[in-house]
């Protein structure tokens, strides 16, 4: 019978720490403001007049939002309001990752982001996320915040092995005028730093094995689609097999899915490369869902698509046929 106070006492105590830790009412006045002035920021990055405007509103942006993020507690606001920015946590919530995009008018991006660690005692503790992309003579390397191959994060899962965290990063880069680009990669953390990128994707099950690559990135025609996603029905990483639509395999702007897939499964610790995920074929019309082509103008980079619009280009398993 004692058993039932404790467990409610233990409850009681849980909610009243959990209550504790949510900003006090100054702060919480204090980030709304502040949220209502970064939301006005965002959409001038977005939508600013000229490459300028749109630097300008980056250049105030960033400050503010380092600001907001001093509040004591401020992980527990979670910036809804933030439309054009994206902000992803793992399942374990130990930090979220804030990426944006900022378009030239050549039709060239740069990235920016921050990750933000969820600390006990609610202190800021920040990483900025240096983009680093467009100097990179090799992008199979593992990097640190000070050198990131930017992108926009749409989604992250989480893995335990061995005593340690893995955490696997989905992002797109809208690239360049000609084609765009999907990105996985691992973040791990070396004594509380971060670490992007690793031994992580392996082809050694191939048929012909490959090198073992830190990050995996397809390329691909900017009027394509391509899927690159965490697929939870399969348990695993599926992507799109691209092949060349003019029969030149060098020239990445040229690449479109044939609609057969590939993947990677999780074994030991390691993305194992899956060379075909459906044996069966799949019907005309039916089986995977073909995602709408981005609006190459403004409107793929508001939405850089959310977590959920990429969740739904990723490919169902196909129904078995009927014997």
């Amino acid at each position: 019978m004692a058993k039932k106070p404790l467990l409610s006492l233990l409850l009681v105590i849980t909610s009243l720490l959990a209550l504790a830790q949510q900003p006090d009412a100054a702060g919480m006045k204090q980030l709304l403001l502040n949220q209502d002035t970064l939301k006005a920021l965002s959409e001038d990055i977005f939508n600013g007049k000229g490459d300028d405007g749109r630097q300008r509103a980056t250049e105030a942006f960033i400050p503010l939002l380092v600001r907001t993020l001093k509040t004591k507690y401020s992980f527990r606001f979670r910036f809804d309001s933030l439309k054009t920015i994206s902000i992803q946590y793992p399942q374990d919530s130990a930090f979220r990752i804030f990426t944006w995009a900022l378009e030239r008018e050549n039709g060239f991006y740069r990235h920016y982001g921050a990750i933000q660690m969820n600390t006990a005692d609610g202190q800021l503790k920040l990483f900025p996320l240096f983009d680093a992309s467009d100097y990179m003579t090799n992008t199979d390397t593992i990097s640190d915040n000070k050198s990131w191959f930017g992108c926009l994060y749409y989604n992250i899962v989480h893995r335990h092995y061995f005593n340690k965290e893995y955490y696997t990063l989905f992002g797109w880069d809208a690239n360049n005028p000609r084609s765009q680009k999907k990105i996985v990669e691992m973040l791990t953390f070396k004594n509380g730093v971060p670490v992007l990128g690793g031994p992580f994707f392996s082809f050694a099950e191939d048929s012909t094995p490959k090198p073992t690559r830190n990050r995996f990135i397809i390329e691909y025609k900017k009027e394509s689609t391509a899927t690159l996603n965490y697929n939870k029905e399969l348990d695993m990483i599926v992507f799109d097999h691209l092949i060349s639509e003019t029969n030149e395999p060098m020239k990445k702007f040229t690449y479109v899915t044939d609609m057969d897939y590939e993947g990677f499964k999780w074994q030991a610790g390691k993305w194992m490369h899956v060379n075909k995920i459906f044996h069966d074929a799949i019907p005309l019309g039916k089986g995977a869902p073909t995602p709408q082509p981005l609006d190459q103008k403004k409107k793929s980079m508001t939405q850089p698509k959310s977590a959920e619009d990429f969740q739904q280009e990723t490919p169902k398993k196909p129904a078995k046929k009927k014997q």
